[in-house]
């Protein structure tokens, strides 16, 4: 049972983090100003792997409870 909300919650800070890269890196999301990822595009594929990722360790979560 822990481990499950464990995996949930690493999955769901992945793709919160994945989504803020994908959003850095397209110039969506320039916060703070100076960060060195703003309009860069290999931070909006490494926000989409991160993602990916994330989603599969929350469906790996779910089905660990099973």
């Amino acid at each position: 049972m822990i481990l499950r909300v464990v995996l949930l919650v690493i999955g769901s800070l992945m793709v919160l983090m994945g989504l803020v890269w994908i959003g850095q890196g397209s110039g969506y999301f320039p916060y703070p100003a100076e960060s060195f990822m703003i309009s860069q595009t290999p931070w909006i594929y490494w926000g989409l792997l991160l993602a990916a990722l994330g989603l599969v360790v929350i469906i790996l979560s779910r089905r660990r409870g099973r």
